[in-house]
């Protein structure tokens, strides 16, 4: 009995020990944290928002050639001198260009996600190889 007790002691101990060498392998990092303390992220944000900026100016320009646009055929439906066709053709036309307008926008999200990307990867690899080494 004596020595069927020391046994399960002695594995009771054994698997305590254990448990707490295991337990001191594993830590939480806050990557995103040391992300955004990386000069190199800073970097990469600001040439992202330079591209954002640049792609939102010519879309703005889209849309005020497109509102320039309608208030020209609206002007003229009102002073009648435009034909039914006329002003359906006109629609055609207005329609055309927001959808262009939609596809643009549609680019625009794309082509800034695909430059995140392309910054941020090597950024994600080089904190990668840091945290495991």
């Amino acid at each position: 009995m004596k020595a069927t007790l020391k046994i399960t002691s002695l594995l009771i101990a054994l698997f305590c020990i254990t448990l707490s060498v295991q337990a001191q392998k594993f830590g939480y990092i806050n990557s995103a944290e040391i992300m955004a303390e990386m000069p190199d992220v800073k970097q990469a944000d600001s040439q992202l928002e330079a591209l954002q900026k640049q792609l939102q100016k010519k879309g703005q320009g889209m849309v005020e050639e497109l509102q320039k646009n309608y208030q020209t055929v609206q002007q003229k439906v009102q002073r009648g001198e435009l034909s039914p066709k006329q002003q359906e053709e006109e629609s055609q036309k207005l329609e055309a260009a927001q959808a262009e307008l939609q596809k643009y926008e549609q680019e625009m999200v794309d082509q800034i996600q695909a430059r995140r990307a392309e910054l941020m990867n090597p950024i994600l690899e080089k904190v990668n190889n840091a945290i495991q080494e």
